[in-house]
């Protein structure tokens, strides 16, 4: 198993990537476009591919100065537990010296925690008007 690495979302099938990760109970209901719109407006992103087939992604929102909040992180399952989690996690890191990064996991919590998180706070959330209602609509 040879696993790449990718920074760049260049060539990304969104569709076959959203059936991927509804596959592997990780889809939080975003269209191919809205996810495309997210990575493209991330700070960066990471992708894992094994040949063709992308078996891991992530991305980094940041202020560019102190605060950056780690989302949509996943390894499919058949490929846990290999290392590709932490070296996205590592590319992902790169440019975000000095600044907190945060990160929500309902699952995962020993993972980040071998990866050097600590916990902090309570999380919270609220969804303004309908979940993946834009102005736009997209």
């Amino acid at each position: 198993m040879v696993i790449e690495y990718s920074t760049s979302a260049e060539g990304i099938d969104w569709a076959a990537l959203k059936a991927d990760l509804a596959a592997d109970y990780f889809d939080n209901g975003r269209t191919p476009g809205q996810m495309e719109r997210s990575f493209g407006a991330s700070f960066r992103c990471v992708f894992a591919r094994d040949g063709r087939p992308i078996v891991g992604t992530g991305r980094v929102i940041s202020d560019g100065v102190c605060n950056a909040y780690l989302v949509d992180m996943w390894t499919h399952s058949a490929y846990r537990r290999r290392g590709i989690g932490r070296r996205m996690l590592e590319l992902l890191c790169l440019g975000l010296a000095g600044q907190h990064l945060y990160l929500f996991t309902d699952d995962a919590e020993a993972f980040y925690k071998a990866c050097g998180f600590v916990s902090r706070g309570v999380g919270m959330e609220r969804v303004i008007g309908n979940w993946l209602q834009s102005e736009t609509g997209q």
